[in-house]
Parts: structure tokens; sequence; C-alpha cells
């Protein structure tokens, strides 16, 4: 199985660590992963602020670079929702079938191919323990496209659960949306930065060390704020947790 890692632009530009907890954690359950140096952006921002023809662009360029692969692993639940769910309405846009006549297809090829990384681990790989060791009072986040986008449903957990050492703590409220939503934090401040308090009063509350998700951008929202109040809470991918061994880096 060729299987290929597409970061996305968050995880590239900010947090180029997740990127490399997929790739460790992939090799040490003995999957091959490749990194295309070619891939960009998957277009989301473009095309959530009024930008199709943008979209269509990127959505064209994404299906060329991963077309040869059996699966594309994404750290990011938002650009693997942004690709299931927006790609198949843009192909077949005018813009699209005029400029990108072939896109349709090509879409209905490589976005089934892609998966966020706990489906692929649970659905494809079949596996729950991956072997990690992270000794930490930990809480899970479900970010909105990863719960209502992709229904992940329990994976996340179930991988958590199989981690030796890490003690899982409920969180409160945890289906609620931490207040992100990518320009609506910019767009909304005020309104983004009270959801954002009520999220992290609640990781507050759990007496965790670490809240985990699978969205950096999330992540980066509610660290911002944990980290002003000087919570002392850390925030953590979830690759980054499975990627973690018993006297490996963490």
């Amino acid at each position: 199985m060729r299987v290929a890692l597409f970061i996305t632009c968050v995880n590239d530009t900010l947090f180029p660590g997740t990127g490399r907890a997929v790739v460790t954690l992939l090799r040490r359950l003995g999957v091959d992963v490749e990194f295309p140096q070619a891939q960009t952006c998957c277009g989301q921002m473009h095309v959530n602020t009024g930008y199709p023809a943008e979209g269509v662009r990127l959505a064209s360029h994404f299906t060329e670079i991963f077309a040869e692969y059996d699966a594309v692993v994404t750290p990011s639940g938002s650009c693997t929702a942004m690709i299931r769910e927006q790609y198949p309405r843009l192909a077949v846009t005018a813009g699209a079938a005029a400029k990108q006549p072939g896109l349709r297809e090509a879409v209905g090829e490589v976005v089934p191919k892609v998966y966020d990384l706990s489906e692929f681990l649970v659905d494809v790989l079949e596996v729950t323990d991956v072997g990690a060791y992270f000794p930490h009072r930990v809480t899970y986040h479900p970010t909105c496209h990863s719960l209502r986008g992709l229904h992940l449903g329990d994976r996340p957990r179930r991988l958590l659960e199989q981690v030796r050492g890490l003690e899982l703590v409920p969180l409160p409220g945890a289906e609620e949306c931490c207040g992100f939503g990518g320009t609506f934090a910019v767009k909304n401040r005020d309104i983004s930065a009270a959801m954002c308090a009520d999220k992290v009063g609640n990781v507050m509350k759990t007496g965790a060390e670490v809240l985990c998700a699978a969205d950096n951008s999330c992540l980066m929202h509610i660290g911002g704020t944990l980290s002003r109040q000087k919570s002392g809470v850390r925030v953590m991918h979830l690759a980054e947790i499975l990627a973690a061994t018993e006297g490996g880096a963490r």
C-alpha cells in the first residue's frame, strides 16, 4: 500500500512536529509513508471566504498530486472534511466544468482515499493499540469538523484509551465549539473569545495536564487562552501522543 501524508498549511507552517509524529507513528506500524513535496493548500480558506475559483484550482492540484497513492492520511479533521464535503461540490460547478473538465472524475477517484489519521488507524489498519506510552492525565476535545463533518465518533478515544500510562478524563461540554472556526474568530472575535473562555473553563475542571484534539487550529485557539491564563495545561495533537513511546522523546 502506497500511503501519502497530507500535512496541511497550518501544520506545515506552525506545527511541523505533528507531521513528523504521523510519519513516526505510521512507520512504527509498518506503513511506508511518503511526503509529496508538491502538495499545497486544500483550498478551505478560499472557498469559505467566497473564492470558489481558487478552490477549484487547488482541488485539481490536490487530485493530481495524490492520484497515484492508495491512501492519503492527514492530521486535520477540518481539511479532511473540506476535501470530502467541498471537492465534490466544486467539481460540478460551471467554472470547474469549463476549466477543469476531468475534475469530477478525478475527485471521485481520489476523495474516497483520503483519511483522517484516526480513521486510517482504526478502519484501515484495524489497530487501536499503537504501542504508545504517555503517562499523563489527558482530556480530549472533539473538534467540530471531526465530530460533525467526519463523524469520527469514538475512534480517537479508543486510540487514547489504549495508550499505556495515560489517564483519559472526560471533558464537560466536549461537543461545544471552541469558538475558532477559521475566519469566525477574526470576524466575531468577542463571541469567539467568550466561547473559548467557556471551553477553557471546562478544561480546567478536568484537572488534566494535557488537552488533546485532532485539529491544531482549534488547539492553537484554546492553547492561546490556556497560556495567557498561565493554566499549566499543555495542548497536544492526537498524533503526538500516539507517537510517544517509553524512553522516547515526548
